[in-house]
């Protein structure tokens, strides 16, 4: 075989698998999104025409020192049971919360710690989500600073909470301590209605965890409105 075969068949084995590393990126950064994204919308789908039939237990508003919100039932595993809103990724920002933390669970949206309390409830609300990749939903995790409202909807209530943390947090996969009911780094002292945020870090990788910690603010119904942290 003569050099010059020899460089052509390179050459063409080269742009091959370039082609199938750019058709590769795309498959991750685009598709996986737009699929995730239509996978989030039928989950809000399905729990709003849940909400819509009335099969969610009323529940009691208010500031989180008057009477609690009634305990819901036993949230389902890999259901949807309520939406998270956070303004500082834009008013257009809104993610279900499925009960929880199996990997293809997490394609569909946020993901539930099943063995932490349940929202609104005494004790630590743990929530975690993808930050690349299947839609990007913590994308801008990063950005979460102290007094930020994390805002969510059983459908019922909302539940207003605001973050304590100065910037997220920094630790390993295993510091399983930090969706402890008072968790140990938080600056939280006793039991209260706590929230935790989890996701991967750094932005393409999974070696460590971003985390925020925040308490409950302020409930009520959604008869009520929208809460103050959503109204434009």
């Amino acid at each position: 075989m003569s050099v010059r075969v020899l460089v052509r068949t390179f050459s063409e084995l080269c742009i091959t698998v370039g082609a199938l590393i750019v058709l590769f990126v795309v498959y991750v950064l685009f598709w996986t999104g737009v699929k995730a994204d239509n996978a989030m919308d039928h989950q809000i789908d399905k729990l709003q025409d849940k909400w819509a039939q009335g099969s969610v237990p009323a529940s009691s508003g208010g500031s989180p020192s008057d009477a609690a919100p009634a305990k819901p039932g036993p949230y389902k595993d890999g259901e949807p049971f309520a939406v998270m809103y956070i303004p500082r990724f834009g008013f257009t920002w809104n993610k279900p919360v499925l009960q929880g933390t199996g990997t293809d669970l997490l394609k569909k949206g946020l993901g539930h710690y099943a063995s932490t309390a349940q929202l609104g409830q005494k004790g630590n609300f743990s929530v975690a989500g993808h930050r690349r990749t299947y839609g990007d939903p913590f994308k801008d995790f990063p950005k979460l600073r102290k007094g930020d409202a994390v805002v969510l909807t059983d459908g019922t209530t909302w539940f207003t909470y605001r973050i304590d943390t100065a910037e997220p947090y920094k630790t390993l996969p295993s510091d399983v301590d930090v969706i402890d009911p008072v968790p140990r780094k938080s600056g939280f002292e006793g039991a209260g209605r706590y929230l935790t945020l989890t996701t991967c870090e750094p932005e393409w990788g999974h070696s460590h965890r971003l985390i925020v910690w925040a308490h409950l603010d302020a409930t009520q119904p959604v008869e009520a409105g929208k809460p103050e942290a959503l109204r434009r």
